[in-house]
């Protein structure tokens, strides 16, 4: 069952293809609204398409994935209304310009133009900047970043902020739309091992909140359902089919659930026949949930596949690489 605070996410032979191979493939989870969901996996192993993928913002060319009632690839637009991007290198990246006060002016304003019903708008413009401020306050709290606390308080700049405060405030800021899932990519990166176990202690303080968390790390803590991500080994014929799953782990205490270890292919071209999709026009694509936009998506949703294909592929098939994908995301 799905949670007013939080989005169940299951998945079913996921997988995501570009004309270099595949991102990902036969990734399969099933959490729980509330869940801490930790993808685990080396660099360069699919793991930021992943989660791009299952936020809606990349399309999935295999498999199917449900984030609360909204199915993907098929409602992209609705999956971005209810999940929230924090850190996303080359995504969604801090203004460096910025000061701490500024980004969350911004992130305020952005949230009232595209995240607020046409009824919000029609308030007394009193209501809604004291509604801002209690928005905002509760993001920050929720995320642990007290802007007084900073060495030159609200006025600190974005590019003085170390690694963890940085984290606390992109958080915050996606926090302000209330998600029911909020995904961080790089969770551990250039954290040290006790910065690490608070931005970990974050995340389990908004999952107890209800929200679901998806975060990709290179070590997933023992008590978050671990989705693990890596280059396929070539053991033989089963290693050019589908990826296969690992047997469940053992039973833990609650929130200590374990996923199926999910392998996954990098680059590798499928070897038994073309992949679903392949031929066809359908293939994966850049999509960033920008107000406006969700109904220009909506309509292109049930298209063959969206971007420029490789110009040089007779069959012109519509797929994108991960590298280009993630790439038209960030300017958008």
């Amino acid at each position: 069952m799905d949670s007013p605070h939080g989005a169940a996410v299951r998945a079913e032979g996921f997988g995501l293809k570009g004309p270099r191979g595949w991102a990902f493939r036969g990734i399969g989870v099933d959490a729980e609204p509330g869940s801490l969901i930790a993808v685990e996996g080396p660099s360069g192993s699919g793991r930021t398409c992943l989660l791009l993928a299952l936020t809606g913002r990349m399309k999935a060319t295999e498999g199917r994935a449900d984030v609360g009632r909204h199915r993907l690839p098929g409602a992209m637009a609705a999956v971005r209304r209810i999940a929230a991007l924090g850190p996303v290198p080359g995504v969604n990246d801090l203004d460096q310009a910025l000061t701490v006060a500024e980004q969350l002016r911004e992130g305020a304003l952005l949230q009232r133009r595209y995240g607020v019903p046409l009824r919000g708008l029609l308030r007394p413009p009193s209501e809604r900047r004291a509604a801002a401020r209690a928005r905002t306050d509760a993001a920050l709290a929720a995320a642990g970043l007290d802007p007084a606390a900073l060495p030159k308080g609200p006025r600190t700049s974005v590019r003085d902020l170390d690694r963890l405060e940085a984290v606390r405030l992109s958080v915050a800021l996606a926090l302000l739309g209330s998600p029911r899932l909020l995904a961080l990519d790089d969770l551990d990166l250039k954290l040290s091992d006790g910065e690490r176990a608070e931005a970990w202690d974050l995340l389990r303080s908004i999952a107890a909140r209800g929200t679901t968390v998806l975060a990709v790390c290179s070590e997933a803590p023992q008590d978050a359902l671990v989705l693990r991500t890596g280059v396929r080994e070539p053991a033989g014929p089963a290693a050019d089919g589908p990826a296969r799953t690992a047997a469940p782990a053992a039973a833990a205490p609650p929130k200590a659930r374990t996923a199926d270890a999910a392998k996954v292919t990098w680059g590798v071209p499928a070897a038994s026949g073309p992949a679903p999709g392949e031929g066809s026009g359908a293939g994966p694509g850049a999509d960033t949930a920008t107000g406006t936009e969700d109904a220009r998506d909506d309509a292109h949703e049930d298209a063959p596949g969206v971007g420029q294909g490789d110009p040089h592929d007779d069959t012109k098939d519509h797929t994108k690489g991960a590298d280009d994908a993630i790439a038209e995301a960030g300017r958008a």
